[in-house]
């Protein structure tokens, strides 16, 4: 930021060592011009402190969170309770794909029916073909 800083200074000595006429347009309009560059730089040195100190705090803030979950959680068990409920549901639920046409879709273990003869919903052909090896064993 200095360096900007110096920058506007080093244009703002350049000015005066040219001795504007500020009476005249020309003038005027620089002398303008650098008012708004010293107000531009004030400006984001105000911003950059500002994001400094939010940086800092969000870093403790993350900090302090970190704490917390060791805390409640313990270092090692960070597993939540969401996670294992889902890997139960995964266990209950096989997916399955069509031989025929390819059609990706899943059957709960629980109420599956080796009974029933299922047909693919896209192909309307038996998921479960018998095969010649079936029809031996009855």
């Amino acid at each position: 930021m200095n360096n900007l800083s110096d920058r506007v200074s080093y244009l703002k000595g350049l000015a005066e060592g040219l001795k504007l006429d500020t009476e005249k347009n020309e003038g005027k309009l620089i002398e303008k011009i650098l008012e708004v560059l010293a107000d531009i730089t004030a400006e984001i040195a105000s911003i950059r402190t500002d994001h400094d100190d939010l940086s800092s705090y969000v870093e403790a803030i993350d900090n302090d969170l970190s704490d917390l979950e060791d805390t409640l959680l313990g270092d090692d068990d960070f597993e939540s309770e969401d996670d294992e409920e889902d890997e139960q549901e995964d266990d209950s639920v096989v997916e399955y794909t069509c031989p025929h046409c390819g059609e990706e879709m899943t059957f709960e273990v629980d109420s599956f029916d080796f009974d029933e003869d299922y047909l693919c919903p896209n192909c309307h052909q038996p998921l479960f073909p018998e095969t010649p090896d079936d029809d031996e064993e009855e």
